[in-house]
């Protein structure tokens, strides 16, 4: 079967990777090249995590990633990286927990910017080819973050800066004994505060359909098992 495109993904061993072996998209696996890559060029990079049996993945790929003129908005501003979840799940657990701070959920695929120097600092789930859902558009979001690196780097290197450091102090604080003690005994989290998460995600419980938020309803596995 003859292809009009075909990218970096066609050597890649992973059947979701290889589903976008074909998409104009110039897309990288996660590796040395594409972050020197990234840093050569002075580029942003785009890592788009997603696994072969998810449905909005497939819905983005549809809508954005064989898209001509969506593909060729990505090529020119960023470096592109697909990565499976079920390839890499360590970091799909960076990279969840990076969007999960910036926006409050979660979910795949999850598409999250990221410095030249690897550091996150922008991200969230699926993305419509136009603004629906009370969300912003690929395009929009691509152009904006296009033009934000051009005009204010600034403020998003200090960003990255600022996310990677809570990033470092969350996975810290995940480390602690598992009976969440410290080594004089207090406890880390107190009853009280457990409480108030609860009364905190409750907020946001949809109790007559189920789910979290509004649509599209990620399931928010970190708050489910802290609920459980």
């Amino acid at each position: 079967m003859q292809h009009k495109f075909t990218n970096r993904l066609v050597n890649e061993t992973s059947p979701y990777l290889l589903q976008h072996a074909h998409n104009p998209v110039d897309w990288y696996a996660w590796g040395e090249e594409a972050l020197a890559m990234a840093q050569t060029e002075n580029k942003v990079i785009l890592v788009s995590i997603g696994y072969s049996a998810c449905h909005w993945c497939h819905v983005m790929e549809r809508e954005s990633f064989e898209n001509e003129s969506v593909a060729q908005l990505m090529n020119d501003s960023f470096i592109n990286i697909k990565i499976d979840r079920e390839e890499r799940p360590d970091l799909d657990h960076i990279y969840m927990d990076a969007v999960q701070a910036i926006s409050g959920s979660g979910g795949w695929p999850l598409n999250v910017f990221l410095t030249p120097d690897a550091k996150p600092f922008f991200g969230g789930t699926y993305f419509p080819p136009v603004k629906a859902f009370n969300r912003s558009s690929w395009t929009d979001v691509l152009q904006g973050i296009s033009t934000a690196w051009k005009d204010r780097r600034n403020e998003i290197e200090s960003q990255a800066e600022n996310l990677t450091d809570h990033l470092k102090r969350s996975n810290n604080f995940s480390l602690k004994e598992s009976n969440i003690l410290i080594n004089d005994g207090e406890p880390i989290v107190s009853t009280e505060q457990c409480d108030l998460m609860f009364a905190a995600i409750m907020k946001t419980a949809d109790t007559q359909w189920g789910g979290f938020g509004k649509a599209p309803k990620f399931p928010q596995t970190f708050t489910i098992q802290f609920l459980l």
